[in-house]
């Protein structure tokens, strides 16, 4: 089905973030694995090329472009290669941003933003915890005033670009009497005394992304560093998960498009019985299906999306595309395994890498069963 979300400029940088990927990425993928990280020049590169700022306004080296469709074009292209890569530029982009842009002092923006676009600085946000999941309003990370400063201890796992990141944006309760409406966000930057990483995560998926665990020691940081309001963290992210889920929703669908397509052309070519393999009925009908629900969920990705432009997405639509993607990513991935037989179950082929990269998208970003939680009590019960 032809897609009408996109005109002619996101046609045009399509082709830029393609590039991009080809030139400096996937010559590189079996490092990026072996490493667990992106290297710093691919960030760069990634600057160069315009694709960091794009919602950071041109005083502060962004592009500005007030069009939520170009960020979505960018998770596509990052996902059809690896879904590793669209989580580590997805939260800088698209998750750390907002905060950034729509939350900062003056004196933040300038000491922030020139870097987050060139890629000397590289973002991560600090929500779950050891203990507490999905259930940010559980945190047990404290920051206490002392003087003119905050005094931040506790914990962070699962952090995206954690071992990496320069700048890790940290949900801390400040206000325990208040429970939810008593945490704030502060930047802590790397460096500052008391703040560690833990080690490189061994997660079964999605090996080129650092996923890490990170440790707050007392770790002081200036009141200049508070990120919006004062115990008004909690609401600033409920604020900001909504597009949280439709990034993570756009590079699901897209993973799983990819991964559909090199296993359509797989059963045009794998011989059994002495013809394609997909040409067997069965399996031709499971095309057939898999084409469909990939189908019907870009669609109603892509009005998301397109809603999101308009500043229409609700927060349960968004929890809706946020799970459904998810499942319908793994169910053509699990298919698609199942057709490549045997060969879809070894890593060396991409089929397989892919499969395992996307059981995380069931977890992440606010687990199925959350996401359900949202919409059933939208609808009353």
């Amino acid at each position: 089905m032809q897609r009408t979300l996109y005109g002619p400029d996101h046609h045009a940088f399509r082709e830029s973030a393609r590039e991009f990927v080809n030139r400096y990425v996937q010559p590189r993928s079996e490092e990026l694995i072996e490493n667990k990280a992106l290297p710093r020049d691919i960030w760069r590169e990634a600057g160069r090329a315009g694709l960091l700022g794009l919602e950071i306004p041109e005083t502060y080296g962004g592009s500005e472009a007030g069009d939520f469709r170009f960020n979505a074009v960018f998770a596509e292209e990052l996902a059809r290669h690896s879904a590793a890569l669209a989580s580590c530029f997805g939260i800088h982009t698209d998750i750390c941003a907002p905060y950034l842009v729509e939350l900062t002092t003056e004196a933040q923006k300038q000491r922030w933003l020139p870097g987050f676009c060139t890629g000397e600085i590289v973002t991560a946000i600090g929500m779950t915890e050891p203990s507490g999941g999905s259930d940010l309003a559980a945190l047990k990370t404290t920051g206490v005033r002392d003087g003119d400063d905050w005094v931040i201890n506790g914990s962070k796992t699962f952090i995206t670009n954690g071992y990496s990141a320069d700048l890790v944006l940290v949900a801390a309760r400040t206000d325990p009497e208040r429970k939810a409406r008593g945490i704030t966000l502060f930047g802590v930057e790397a460096g500052t005394p008391g703040f560690e990483r833990g080690r490189k995560l061994d997660k079964v998926g999605q090996p080129e992304s650092d996923t890490a665990e990170l440790f707050f020691d007392n770790v002081r940081v200036p009141s200049d560093n508070i990120i919006g309001e004062l115990n008004n963290g909690f609401i600033h992210m409920m604020q900001m998960l909504p597009q949280e889920r439709l990034s993570a929703s756009v590079a699901s669908t897209a993973h799983a498009v990819a991964i559909f397509e090199e296993t359509l052309e797989y059963t045009k070519e794998r011989k059994a019985f002495g013809q394609p393999i997909g040409r067997f009925q069965h399996n031709k009908f499971l095309l057939a299906e898999m084409l469909t629900r990939l189908e019907v969920t870009q669609s109603f990705i892509d009005t998301c999306v397109d809603a999101h432009t308009r500043r229409d997405l609700t927060p349960i639509d968004a929890a809706k595309a946020k799970w459904w993607s998810a499942a319908i990513q793994n169910e053509i991935l699990d298919h698609c395994v199942q057709l490549f037989g045997g060969y879809g179950y070894m890593r060396e082929y991409r089929v397989a890498r892919a499969w395992m990269d996307a059981r995380v998208t069931r977890i992440w970003a606010g687990t199925d069963e959350i996401m359900k939680e949202l919409i059933g009590r939208d609808l009353g019960l």
